[in-house]
């Protein structure tokens, strides 16, 4: 019974080291099984972690490249920038900036951007432009530099450009011999104090340099007026008025005109001779121009250079140009002075042009469509 029971314990124990032995077992494998997980993660970390170490090295190196290559194509930006600028600043000084007469530009959108806000000056000039725009048929404007030859620039392009041809008396007379004739024939040695604009040229030498600009107005003019097809001398009066010097001569040469009519004037009245214009009259009575020499030194000598003409003078440019000039004010808009016709006195042959000012000291030139 004794041996028995033994067996019995023993097979039990038996058993019991058996089930253990497979429990280790089964807990080694796992354990195992556990550590080649945890051996694979760790693997599989390290090599993401190389990876990453590799991508961001290579992403710092790409980021590095682009902000180099980003911070050249700027510096290369700002250079061709700033090179292009110089380009189309050299373009604009020879080619654009020179024209003193600028293209036409629409009538209403120029008085808007020149008479921006509320004030009451800005509102008149606005309702003046607006009366220009839907009553007197004006839809554009051409630009003229401002500077004191402002006028005679206005009116001379006009002239020029609709291809006006010489005055009458100017086709009877020689003009190129009109400073000869001053000096020599009516003695007024006086105009070799005359004074070319800005250049304030006077001495021996006025003569010469009247008689050049004598031959540039006599020769453009012959020239441009003599071409037939508007577009091909609209080219010409382009290009004569982005020559400054040759411009410049043109101007002079009218201020010499001029001083040679009120001289003209003059003597007719010393000697009590036919009648002149009133404008004579009106100029003469003046304190500062009682006299031609009084007349070049206080007024003709200063146009181009620290003053414009005035009223009375642009009644005499349109009387010597035989040319009506008429004029709106907008200044003066609401008023019987808001249109002027300069001279007043014209003859009904004589051709038209028109200016607009808003000071009564530059003047551009209204464009009308009907």
């Amino acid at each position: 019974m004794q041996r028995r029971h033994d067996r019995v314990a023993s097979k039990n124990r038996n058993q019991f080291t058996e089930q253990e032995k497979r429990s280790r077992i089964n807990h080694s494998k796992r354990t195992v099984g556990k550590h080649e997980v945890q051996s694979w993660t760790r693997a599989t970390k390290q090599s993401l972690c190389l990876m990453w170490q590799k991508v961001k090295i290579q992403l710092m190196l790409s980021m590095s490249f682009l902000v180099t290559v980003f911070w050249y194509c700027r510096r290369l930006y700002g250079f061709l920038a700033q090179l292009l600028k110089r380009w189309s600043d050299y373009l604009q000084r020879k080619f654009i900036k020179n024209h003193s007469v600028l293209a036409e530009v629409d009538l209403l959108g120029y008085s808007a951007r020149e008479w921006k806000g509320e004030t009451k000056q800005a509102k008149h000039m606005r309702e003046a432009y607006n009366e220009l725009f839907w009553n007197y048929h004006i839809k554009y404007l051409r630009q003229v530099k401002k500077d004191n030859y402002c006028v005679l620039r206005a009116v001379l392009f006009q002239i020029l450009s609709q291809g006006i041809p010489f005055p009458s008396w100017m086709r009877e007379r020689d003009i190129l011999k009109l400073p000869e004739k001053l000096l020599y024939s009516q003695g007024c040695n006086w105009i070799q104090q005359y004074s070319f604009g800005p250049e304030r040229y006077t001495g021996p030498n006025a003569f010469g340099k009247l008689r050049k600009c004598m031959e540039t107005l006599k020769t453009n003019w012959i020239e441009i007026s003599g071409t037939k097809d508007h577009e091909e001398r609209g080219n010409l009066c382009n290009a004569l008025f982005s020559d400054e010097s040759k411009e410049h001569r043109l101007y002079e040469a009218i201020k010499f005109i001029m001083l040679y009519e009120v001289v003209e004037a003059y003597e007719q009245i010393k000697n009590r001779e036919e009648p002149i214009p009133h404008l004579f009259s009106l100029l003469l009575a003046r304190d500062t121009s009682s006299d031609p020499l009084s007349f070049m030194m206080n007024h003709l000598n200063s146009i181009g250079d620290s003053g414009c003409l005035d009223q009375v003078e642009i009644f005499l440019l349109g009387y010597l140009l035989e040319v009506k000039i008429r004029v709106y004010r907008l200044h003066r808009f609401n008023t019987e002075e808001f249109q002027v016709n300069y001279p007043d006195e014209y003859r009904r042959e004589w051709s038209e042009i028109s200016l607009l000012t808003e000071d009564d000291r530059y003047y551009h030139i209204p464009v009308i469509r009907t």
